[in-house]
């Protein structure tokens, strides 16, 4: 599928928009505006682009998405990055001169020991605070869930022992619209060093939709103005995802930028690469060099991991909750 780049009326800065043939496909049902707020590191910067392009466009139907980026300007980037996304995103004015029906907030690179001492801190608690009543639904997804409810009910998240690496089975806690049709267990990419706990989620009022034996609190819920749905986890994340960030943490480990050799991500690699990844670490222990990185082994991934299979049907899911609820507005205008 092809995604054009063009500028929607009334917005001065780039907006991304579906090429026609694909999502869209009007059939009668309302136009939904739904906005990406990409804060991802550099390097998965447009990775992440290309996987709610990739989802949103599965999940459509015979709906009209307008599809608009933005990211908080307080997030450090290096100059590339910077320069796509002055180049190709929207200005993040820009979100509050229209009405969006959707909102997805990704995660950010942490930079500080606190989140209320990131240097985006400020940024993302007024997005927070303008979603509950400029959106119909927002999802908040990994460190910025973790803003989330630290910034609405003080939750503070905990370090975990190691960080939460893998591909997990996630199984539903209770029904609800957003798994409906889903296939359980939903195996869902986790990538984090700390976690929001159960019980502390359950005091506030929030409602657990999916959780991990493994891996904790999946996906959560909270009804404000907005429905705010919240992920541990990357639902979005595609089959190479973890790959990537695990090579990335080797290559660190061998600059000396980071102390600790990375874990293997959890049920992710099959034995035989396990087992070359193992050696390839001794290795690694014994000559710690960048240039050692051109030595590693071929990757192969376990063949049951079904990476994204969980996130098709909660987009689409999501979708129609924002077309529903459109829809509802549409018949109110009309009366």
């Amino acid at each position: 599928m092809t995604i054009s780049i063009g500028r929607d009326q009334g917005i001065s800065s780039p907006a991304l928009v579906p090429a026609e043939r694909d999502l869209v496909r009007d059939h009668g049902g309302a136009e939904l505006t739904i906005g990406l707020i990409n804060n991802m590191p550099d390097p998965a910067l447009k990775a992440t682009e290309r996987q709610f392009m990739k989802l949103l466009q599965a999940a459509a139907g015979p709906r009209r998405i307008r599809f608009h980026c933005f990211s908080l300007p307080s997030v450090k980037r290096s100059p590339e990055a910077k320069w796509h996304v002055e180049s190709e995103y929207s200005d993040l004015a820009d979100l509050r001169r229209r009405r969006f029906d959707g909102l997805i907030v990704t995660g950010a690179e942490p930079v500080a020991p606190e989140l209320d001492q990131e240097p985006y801190w400020r940024d993302l608690t007024e997005l927070i605070d303008w979603a509950r009543t400029n959106t119909r639904s927002a999802i908040w997804s990994c460190l910025a869930a973790h803003a989330a409810v630290l910034h609405l009910d003080g939750i503070q998240r905990r370090r975990l022992p190691a960080k939460c690496h893998g591909i997990f089975d996630c199984d539903a806690v209770t029904s609800d619209p957003l798994t409906r049709a889903a296939p359980l267990p939903l195996k869902v990419s986790h990538s984090r060093l700390n976690e929001i706990a159960e019980s502390d989620l359950a005091q506030a009022g929030y409602q657990v939709l999916t959780r991990s034996a493994l891996a904790g609190v999946d996906i959560f819920v909270r009804q404000y103005a907005s429905r705010f749905v919240f992920f541990q986890g990357h639902p979005e994340y595609d089959a190479l995802s973890l790959q990537r960030e695990y090579l990335r943490d080797i290559g660190r480990y061998l600059a000396r930028e980071r102390e600790n050799y990375p874990h293997l991500p959890m049920s992710y690699f099959d034995a035989a690469t396990e087992e070359k990844l193992a050696r390839f670490e001794k290795q690694a222990r014994h000559q710690r060099h960048p240039a050692l990185a051109n030595e590693l082994p071929s990757l192969n991934l376990r063949a049951d991991i079904a990476a994204g299979s969980a996130a098709a049907a909660l987009f689409r899911n999501w979708l129609q909750y924002l077309g529903a609820e459109a829809d509802a507005s549409a018949l109110v205008r009309q009366v």
